[in-house]
């Protein structure tokens, strides 16, 4: 069973968590908002949903940076994300941020 969202807003600028799902603290809700670029870009809601769904998979991340390396799709299929910033600033507006 997985976790439902409470709130969905729109990003409005760049950050860490807009591009890769970092879970982050809103004091004005007290709870947690996860936000992710790269896992929406490989079909799933947030790092909580591709948890749910990809039970043994791990997340795969570059080193130096801790960015999402590689995701699996729903599909089985890969997605592959490069070492730096993949959100372009046109699609950070369409970025979706989850509250729980």
């Amino acid at each position: 069973m997985s976790v439902l969202p409470k709130q969905v807003t729109r990003a409005s600028t760049w950050s860490d968590q807009v591009e890769e799902g970092k879970a982050r603290f809103v004091p004005s809700l007290l709870l947690f908002a996860r936000v992710a670029y790269r896992f929406q870009l490989a079909g799933y809601r947030d790092q909580c949903e591709y948890l749910s769904v990809q039970k043994n998979s791990s997340i795969e991340r570059w080193p130096h940076n801790g960015y999402i390396k590689k995701l699996r799709r729903k599909d089985g299929c890969y997605y592959y994300y490069n070492k730096a910033r993949e959100c372009p600033d046109r699609e950070v507006n369409k970025t979706k941020l989850y509250v729980y």
